[in-house]
């Protein structure tokens, strides 16, 4: 097993964030052909790998194909600090034969979860830019200037967000009122539960050409996710930040024997739990925490607390 884990590990660490492979099989447009590829064409393609490798941001991978360039395939982890964090959300693109006249045509690999008001269960990616939302003609592609790595950082910032709620249009005129944040706040609970459905999806059928990327990330970051989990469940808002556990035992060691101001300045500093959650939040959290916990176990995360706990909440039922 531990040759496995090192396997994995050694493989992760030398994913590169752009590269370029033979062929993609499972890709969703590997059967649309765009013809006989134009040599002008080619070259603009030749140009967006060129920017992908030199300027991707952090958090982004890509692989494009040889033997068909009208194919992109990338993968975003999702930012910190929003109902994403930690999840990867894969996206296929196709540069028509039209290109760069029309946008490219990208499709979400949703599982059949809508996470976010932009990203359609279908598959649909809702964006001005790829022209399938309306918007302003500056926010609209332009054939000269905008470019496939302006459509992923758009994803990036402007979909995986800290409240993806008001992406829903007309939704940003309550974002200051209190039923408007209510809603996001509900709205990222069952987001967080789609997000970590679609981590299962990607754990039991990694899309191609991303298997070491997916194995190498859930066992670096699954320990956390499941603490992240745990602390939502206890009823923190989705998002917030997950103390280190250093900081648990710290704060445990300064409760005992310390005085009373202490201890209650130290509740101070506690974030606040949420009121008026979803009944039904809770137990399908724990659903989908058991079934992660497995997942991770397999890929060599450091589960060894989760498990120690489990194995005595059993006892103790016992």
């Amino acid at each position: 097993m531990s040759e496995i884990e090192e396997e994995i590990a050694k493989k992760y660490n030398f994913f590169k964030q752009f590269d370029t492979v033979e062929d993609f099989s499972d890709h969703h447009y590997a059967k649309t052909s765009v013809g006989k590829a134009r040599k002008e064409w080619a070259k603009r393609i030749q140009h967006e790998w060129s920017l992908l490798e030199k300027d991707l941001p952090a958090l982004i991978y890509v692989r494009v194909s040889e033997n068909r360039m009208d194919l992109l395939r990338a993968v975003m982890i999702g930012p910190q600090g929003t109902p994403y964090h930690d999840g990867l959300f894969f996206f296929d693109a196709q540069f028509p034969a039209s290109y760069p006249a029309t946008p490219p045509l990208v499709y979400y690999h949703s599982g059949g979860l809508r996470l976010n008001p932009n990203l359609y269960a279908c598959g649909k990616v809702c964006l001005s830019l790829l022209g399938t939302w309306q918007g302003f003609s500056c926010e609209k592609w332009n054939p000269a200037q905008s470019t496939m790595l302006q459509v992923l950082i758009s994803i990036q910032a402007l979909v995986l967000n800290e409240k993806p709620y008001f992406n829903e249009p007309g939704y940003e005129r309550y974002a200051n009122s209190p039923e408007g944040l209510w809603s996001a706040l509900d709205y990222n609970d069952t987001t967080f539960q789609h997000s970590c459905r679609t981590m299962l999806y990607s754990l039991r059928r990694p899309p191609q050409h991303f298997e070491d990327l997916v194995a190498g990330h859930f066992r670096e970051r699954g320990r956390a996710i499941l603490a992240a989990c745990k602390f939502y469940m206890e009823g923190h808002e989705v998002g917030s930040k997950v103390p280190e556990e250093d900081e648990d035992k710290k704060e445990n060691q300064d409760g005992e024997g310390s005085s009373s101001s202490s201890v209650a300045l130290t509740q101070q500093n506690k974030p606040a739990l949420r009121a008026n959650r979803n009944a039904s939040f809770k137990p399908n959290l724990e659903v989908l925490f058991e079934e992660l916990l497995m997942e991770f176990n397999v890929k060599g995360a450091d589960t060894a607390k989760f498990r120690a706990q489990k194995l005595k909440n059993q006892q103790a039922a016992a």
